[in-house]
């Protein structure tokens, strides 16, 4: 058993799992306090567009270009998604929705000509996190440091805008490395699970379902040979089920 554990691998990819969820926690638990539960759906996957035309034209997928190309695009959805908020508030679910189809359906178009298209979709939507260094995971935990200085600080003063910048910004490159469907999961499942906890339990408690998650869905997706953002994604439901039930409970118990 000891031989299937390579630290080589799971270290890296737990250290990721961990970078992105010191994000999406409070960022998740953001986005179901503004009642936009897809938008993270959306914007990730329009920052996957932006790195599929950036593979179209041949650009070296680890290059910068690349990286800016996905970043001013999820700033693009942003910030219309900001302007559409203010403009038509009472629809904006709906365009987020919309918004996601166009930009799922936009990479199918540019990858239908493209023989390894299949494979690069595959990657935009469960990730490479079992490839993952822990060299080339100094720039992200950089990058969100930032992103967590910056929204902490300031997201009681500068408002709305500041959450679809950061959002923007964090999504673009955790879709890069997790994919989508573990991002969507990242934000939503751990904040979802914690609902009614005051902010600093309701963190704790995000955060280690985030952990607990990521490190049991790496450890058995080795074990299993299964796709490993899958695993966790499964992985993270169990866990945020457990413990949802756990402190439902005591929340009740402290009631009466």
């Amino acid at each position: 058993m000891g031989d299937l554990i390579d630290m080589t691998i799971i270290g890296p990819a737990l250290l990721a799992g961990l970078i992105v969820l010191s994000t999406h926690v409070p960022l998740g638990q953001e986005v179901l306090k503004r009642g936009i539960i897809f938008i993270d759906l959306a914007i990730a996957q329009v920052a996957g567009l932006g790195v599929i035309a950036a593979h179209t034209m041949s650009w070296d997928p680890n290059g910068f270009e690349v990286q800016i190309v996905a970043i001013c695009s999820a700033l693009a959805a942003a910030f219309g998604l900001n302007w559409t908020k203010k403009r038509w508030p009472q629809i904006q679910e709906s365009l987020i929705g919309i918004l996601f189809i166009l930009a799922a359906t936009g990479g199918i178009l540019l990858l239908s000509g493209n023989p390894h298209g299949s494979e690069h979709l595959k990657d935009l939507l469960v990730g490479q996190i079992l490839w993952q260094t822990y060299p080339s995971l100094i720039p992200l935990a950089l990058l969100y440091a930032v992103a967590l200085i910056v929204w902490f600080a300031l997201r009681q003063r500068v408002g709305p805008i500041l959450f679809y910048l950061v959002f923007a910004i964090v999504v673009t490159q955790s879709v890069q490395v997790v994919g989508v469907y573990l991002v969507f999961a990242s934000l939503i499942i751990p904040a979802l699970a914690t609902t009614g906890l005051r902010r600093g339990n309701r963190l704790m408690v995000g955060y280690l379902i985030g952990a607990l998650s990521y490190l049991s869905g790496i450890v058995l997706s080795v074990f299993l040979d299964m796709p490993t953002g899958a695993v966790i994604v499964w992985s993270m439901a169990a866990v945020a089920v457990i413990m949802g039930f756990f402190v439902s409970d005591k929340k009740r118990h402290f009631e009466t």
